[in-house]
């Protein structure tokens, strides 16, 4: 019986759950991940009680990874991007790569192997889209330029995970080598074919795709109905990243990513991502359900240290990495600040990193929980710490003058 209705079983304990403890955490003026979080850990192995099915959880978690690419695709504001260039570009990467460095270090200082530490590194770098976003508004700091550079920072963050995402698998097959040859022109075979399937894919959906998705959400738009428009999105989403995953050998997260890309900027662009978020939503609630199935709660006990360790990089490191590169550009204080404070938590792609490190056989489970433990922590703390954060400076109108007098 329970067989027979594992995955009705597993949805009900994961939907009914993530809301129960959302809305706790929301209550307590945390974000509502962290609630969604705990909830994967009540019906994970690793919990008395009711156990769902983690296979099952988990491929529906690729779902979510699925939709949350396609989301950040649609959403993705070139001109944006381009009016804070100059200071969301470099900055962006210059803060990844050192905050992956930053992380491969320690790793490499708590003995980690390096392609481990390595991968480690990386999931620190990368701050979680949709607790800052969500930051941003509820501080009404979206359109300043604080809130303009956050958001570029971020989608370019988001780009360089993406492409780590679709390097790694290669990097693992070229370095899996049962000789222990390992030249680094096989490395950089690996790499070049993976790339140039790649730039395939992305060539193909962005010349014909970014003719085709258009028009097809057009034709579909004009029945006027709502229930195939968002089938239609839907089938795109999954279809494009099945398409990267089985002919190009690509990640579906790159796939979703570049359907969303493609679709970016049309006429009805606004209207999928608005009938497609509620199924994104749910998706990507049911996501953060299965990360949490996969923690083990034991690893604050076992390795405490180390748990302490990981978050002091996640939340000092990252925020005064950030918060120097923002004042080497003469930012403003009020704006550097924000950004710092924002980006000192870990997320979404943290996570899809973290998996694809257990998927090939590269990262432990006892360093996975290490990830999952620095990313509950850093989200649940983030609200707190963006509460310090100064208010923008107000901009004073010049004086008027009194009466009689002239102005200058």
């Amino acid at each position: 019986m329970e067989d027979k209705y594992a995955l009705i079983s597993t949805l009900v304990g994961a939907i009914v759950l993530a809301f129960v403890f959302g809305f706790i955490a929301q209550r307590l003026r945390l974000s509502p991940i962290v609630g969604y979080l705990l909830a994967g850990v009540a019906v994970g192995p690793y919990s008395p009680g009711f156990i769902a099915d983690v296979e099952l959880a988990l491929q529906l978690s690729e779902i979510g990874v699925i939709l949350l690419m396609f989301g950040v695709g649609l959403k993705i504001s070139v001109d944006d991007i381009w009016s804070v260039r100059w200071i969301a570009v470099p900055g962006s990467i210059f803060h990844t790569l050192l905050s992956g460095g930053l992380g491969c270090l320690v790793g490499l200082v708590l003995g980690l192997p390096f392609l481990e530490s390595a991968i480690l590194g990386a999931s620190v770098s990368v701050a979680s889209t949709i607790v800052f976003l969500r930051a941003l508004e509820d501080r009404k700091l979206m359109k300043t330029e604080a809130g303009r550079i956050g958001v570029s920072w971020l989608l370019i963050e988001d780009l360089l995970i993406v492409l780590s995402i679709v390097v790694l698998p290669a990097l693992v097959w070229s370095l899996s080598a049962e000789d222990a040859n390992i030249s680094p022109w096989r490395i950089a075979g690996a790499l070049g074919v993976t790339f140039a399937k790649i730039v395939g894919f992305i060539a193909l959906i962005m010349v014909v795709g970014a003719r085709v998705f258009p028009w097809l959400i057009i034709q579909i738009a004009h029945t006027k109905s709502r229930e195939l428009l968002s089938l239609g999105t839907l089938a795109l989403a999954l279809g494009v990243a099945w398409a990267a995953y089985y002919w190009f050998d690509a990640s579906f997260a790159l796939g979703a990513f570049l359907g969303g890309l493609a679709l970016n900027g049309s006429k009805f662009s606004h209207k999928v991502a608005e009938d497609s978020l509620p199924l994104r939503d749910t998706f990507a609630v049911l996501f953060f359900v299965a990360v949490g199935m996969l923690f083990d709660p034991g690893v604050l006990l076992r390795q405490p240290l180390m748990v302490a360790t990981i978050v002091s990089v996640v939340i000092f490191g990252k925020a005064g990495l950030a918060y120097l590169l923002m004042r080497a550009m003469k930012q403003p204080p009020h704006a550097s600040v924000v950004l710092a404070l924002g980006l000192a938590q870990i997320g979404e792609f943290s996570f899809v990193l973290a998996a694809l490190g257990l998927q090939l056989n590269v990262m432990s489970m006892e360093t996975h929980n290490l990830i999952l433990a620095a990313a509950m922590i850093s989200i649940a703390l983030n609200p707190f710490l963006l509460r310090l954060a100064p208010e923008p400076p107000l901009v004073r109108a010049p004086p008027k003058p009194a009466p009689g007098e002239s102005v200058a």
